[in-house]
């Protein structure tokens, strides 16, 4: 298992400047940011660009992170493949399709993305909707060698009532994306504040983690005995407030790591755990960024086999 982290938390620097720092800090891989340009949106970055992306440009990755010692272990544009606006969905999908291809040329074995949801549609009709959908999406990465990941993010903020707007938040969801050729970027996080034993929920399904996140989560009994599990109902101003817990990096929240690596292990997995730096405690600067992946990382790093 290698230790890394999600280059969208540092969005105004370059994949050159990001490379170099997480070498210099002991980190031995990076899940690199692959967004299109979409404005001012939380938590995107563009650190590989799709469009015009050649076999000069694939050159130059590899030997960016071959210098630097370092795994590119996926490429991360984790968007609504089911988006409710037609060319909105044909845009995400097409942008997964081109990010494949990306991946085929640098030598990356993954994509990450999210199933998506459309909110105006119940959880049945949206999954008979991807089943027509991502067989291409499937296919096209199985032709080129790469896996399609997903993760198990809620993405609550997607849903006007704040119910989950990813269908892939339980096993019961994995399972069905397997089915489909799909694969698992698990992250523990989600699982904690659904209510769902993270440990537990993965420990038959790890041979189909193809990566894995390391975020962490801060939760506020008391605030959720008020708001309930959708959250805050009047006044939620941001679609992202819950109001009643929060994402840390890992060794800030109540994520067993001891346990999550322990099974992760156990299973047989052997690729990169991944810290993605959503803490708003450790945010605001580049610096606190920096601070919090320093955090991360003396939490994991004694964990890992090096």
């Amino acid at each position: 298992m290698k230790l890394g982290f999600l280059t969208a938390c540092l969005p105004g620097r370059s994949l050159e400047e990001i490379v170099r720092w997480a070498s210099q800090h002991h980190f031995e891989a990076l899940e690199v940011a692959a967004w299109p340009d979409l404005g001012n949106r939380p938590f995107t970055a563009t650190h590989v660009k799709a469009e015009g992306f050649g076999e000069e440009d694939a050159d130059r990755v590899r030997r960016l992170f071959d210098e630097h010692d370092l795994t590119l272990s996926s490429l991360a544009f984790y968007d609504n493949n089911l988006h409710p606006d037609p060319d909105e969905r044909r845009g995400v999908n097409d942008h997964v399709m081109a990010l494949i291809d990306v991946a085929a040329l640098v030598g990356c074995p993954t994509v990450g993305t999210f199933v998506g949801r459309d909110p105006g549609m119940s959880v049945a009709e949206n999954l008979r909707a991807a089943e027509k959908l991502f067989p291409r999406l499937v296919d096209h990465a199985g032709e080129r060698g790469v896996k399609l990941v997903i993760e198990n993010c809620v993405m609550e903020g997607w849903h006007p009532d704040g119910y989950p707007g990813n269908l892939a938040y339980s096993p019961e969801l994995w399972e069905w994306m397997f089915d489909l050729g799909l694969f698992l970027n698990y992250d523990p996080s989600h699982l904690l504040w659904m209510g769902i034993d993270p440990v537990e929920a993965v420990r038959p399904y790890v041979d189909k983690v193809a990566h894995a996140q390391a975020k962490d989560i801060q939760i506020f009994p008391e605030k959720r005995n008020r708001y309930g599990w959708p959250g805050i109902a009047v006044g939620r101003e941001d679609p992202w407030d819950v109001g009643w817990w929060r994402y840390r990096v890992p060794g800030l929240g109540q994520v067993d790591w001891v346990r999550v690596v322990d099974v992760l292990y156990e299973g047989g997995f052997d690729g990169v755990l991944s810290v993605e730096h959503e803490d708003p405690v450790w945010g605001g600067s580049e610096a606190r960024i920096e601070t919090g992946l320093e955090v991360a990382h003396r939490t994991l790093r004694p964990l890992i086999v090096a």
